[in-house]
């Protein structure tokens, strides 16, 4: 992968998609479906500069499971993959102890 480096307050988010179905089997069809709102921070800024000039490190980092608003960030394409660039700020929340994308609807 080309080597991208956020600035500032700046993070580069991989999308997580959801599984098709609900937890009861239900298929949800395309038309009914929102953009997934989770992601894994592929990798950060060195934070925001404050009115005294002071970097203030961000409080995510490389790794973390987020979720933000559907429409938040840009997208782009790198090595020919989707990625979001958002700011910090965008970020709704870090998720923990979050079941893996391999797991999801899997369990019964």
């Amino acid at each position: 992968m080309a080597k991208f480096t956020p600035l500032h307050d700046r993070i580069l988010v991989r999308r997580i998609e959801e599984g098709e179905t609900t937890r009861g089997g239900i298929i949800i069809p395309d038309s009914a479906k929102e953009k997934p709102q989770e992601g894994e921070v592929i990798s950060a800024g060195k934070g925001k500069i404050t009115e005294e000039g002071k970097v203030r490190p961000l409080d995510v980092k490389e790794g973390d499971r987020i979720l933000f608003g559907k429409y938040s960030g840009t997208e782009i394409k790198l090595d020919g993959e989707d990625y979001i660039i958002m700011r910090e700020e965008e970020v709704l929340g870090i998720l923990t102890g979050a079941a893996k994308k391999e797991t999801v609807g899997s369990r019964k």
